[in-house]
């Protein structure tokens, strides 16, 4: 396949140009309560062309090979349209030309799991919610995605890389006849089917979590102390504060762009944040964006100050800045944009018993349901969450929204825990959906939090 995007390639008049030829195939099995709504199995296939003339950057997509002539003419038209009409001059910072194939080791290939295997692991984590009681419903299915792409640009760059996502997810429902409550329950990965057996504790504590929540008390509404537990820390570093560190999102924005000058005292000084999606094993690794570039790890905030930021080419050459592999596309519809791959707060050296001490009196507040932000502003949901009196886990809470300001938050973290853990089931869907998109955090300590409740 190389050679034959290399051929194709070489019928281009540009100053540059790149394609990225991908297939992709998708399995589902989807149980809506105890019954199976959907098994499929769906392979499809497709062209990213892209183009940079006259510094215009035009991209088009298609499926079919014998279109590529027709697909040439009208990006190489739509370039000449945009340099004609006094578009932003694109450039691309200069990167190493890169010749690599790229298969991950996987601790079993779901290619080689039957289709009835699949459908009986799910089928049994969506049994085990229901021996909890109070169980009324749940939404839990299997999702696979297999990313087969081979990338050329007129450099020199040919890439071949293969991408692996598994993950058994979903929503559990549990109600006493006088409110409902709805916990969400993952586990996956991007290393094989392996990490999927053998975890029937997982589906079991969050059962019994929703079952817990009908006999729980709503928060009272107030500024708290609050302990985030990693996955709602993790979630408030990808939503608030990631973001912000994607270039393509502050460009056009003077006011963040000024915000988010490297060198900005954003947060507390025990503070560090980085985006590394090169560790291997975790849900956002991947050795070579859709730009062809090397993924780097990149911190972004050190002792509380903005170091870094990430970036696709033409953002790197706009800011001046060093490129780092963060340019991901969802698949072969879509020209790739700047992303997150695994961001999280760095562990420092309290353990959760010490966390809990220094607290005293507050919340311990657990694993985000949704929620949104509205420029440096947050509102995210809590799954659950505990009352802490005099260092201790007391009363479950339910109903619990956090709500701040990014920097304010930042700068009120007092304490960080020594146990990071990163998500196996992410997902981000800024512009296009990024189902590898990762997060996480160890315990974090944060002082006066504004909590919304009753």
């Amino acid at each position: 396949m190389i050679e034959r995007l290399k051929s194709l390639l070489s019928k281009i008049g540009a100053d540059y140009a790149d394609l990225r030829y991908e297939i992709k195939t998708e399995t589902k099995v989807i149980f809506s309560g105890r019954e199976i709504t959907e098994v499929s199995a769906c392979p499809a296939d497709g062209y990213v062309l892209r183009v940079l003339k006259n510094k215009a950057l035009a991209t088009i997509t298609f499926t079919r090979e014998e279109d590529f002539e027709k697909a040439l003419k009208k990006v190489l038209n739509n370039a000449e349209i945009m340099a004609g009409n006094d578009c932003v001059p694109v450039e691309f910072a200069t990167v190493p030309i890169i010749k690599d194939k790229f298969i991950p080791q996987l601790d079993e290939d779901p290619e080689k799991i039957t289709l009835e295997e699949k459908i009986g692991l799910t089928r049994h984590y969506n049994e085990i919610v229901y021996k909890v009681p109070k169980i009324i419903h749940t939404e839990i299915g299997y999702n696979e995605v297999i990313r087969e792409k081979c990338f050329v640009n007129t450099e020199g760059t040919e890439i071949i890389e293969k991408l692996v996502t598994t993950r058994i997810s979903g929503s559990i429902l549990s109600s006493d006849g006088r409110i409902i409550q709805t916990v969400r329950v993952g586990i996956g990965g991007s290393n094989g089917f392996a990490n999927l057996r053998n975890r029937d504790e997982q589906f079991l504590k969050k059962a019994e979590i929703a079952s817990k929540l009908l006999s729980a008390q709503p928060v009272k509404a107030g500024a708290y102390n609050v302990i985030l537990n990693p996955h709602l820390a993790g979630v408030f570093t990808h939503e608030a504060f990631g973001h912000f560190s994607e270039a393509d999102l502050i460009e056009n924005n003077p006011t963040m762009r000024e915000k988010m000058k490297l060198g900005a005292k954003l947060g507390a000084e025990i503070l560090n944040i980085i985006d590394d999606p090169t560790l291997p094993g975790q849900l956002g690794y991947y050795k070579y964006d859709d730009e062809g570039v090397a993924a780097k790890p990149v911190p972004l905030l050190k002792n509380g100050i903005l170091v870094g930021r990430l970036h696709s080419r033409r953002t790197a050459h706009a800011f001046n800045e060093a490129p780092n592999g963060h340019c991901v596309a969802e698949d072969y519809r879509y020209a790739p944009i700047i992303r997150m791959g695994t961001i999280f707060i760095q562990p420092a050296d309290k353990s959760f018993e010490e966390l809990l001490t220094i607290l005293g009196d507050g919340l311990y507040l657990c694993d985000a349901m949704g929620g949104q932000t509205s420029g440096e502003n947050f509102t995210f949901a809590a799954q659950y969450g505990y009352i802490v009196k005099n260092g201790k886990l007391t009363d479950m809470v339910r109903d619990i929204n956090i709500s701040g300001n990014l920097y304010g938050t930042l700068n009120n973290i007092q304490a960080i825990g020594n146990d990071l853990k990163l998500g196996e089931v992410g997902g981000c869907g800024k512009g296009q959906m990024n189902i590898r998109s990762c997060y996480g955090a160890p315990h974090i300590m944060v002082k006066n939090a504004v909590i919304g409740g009753v």
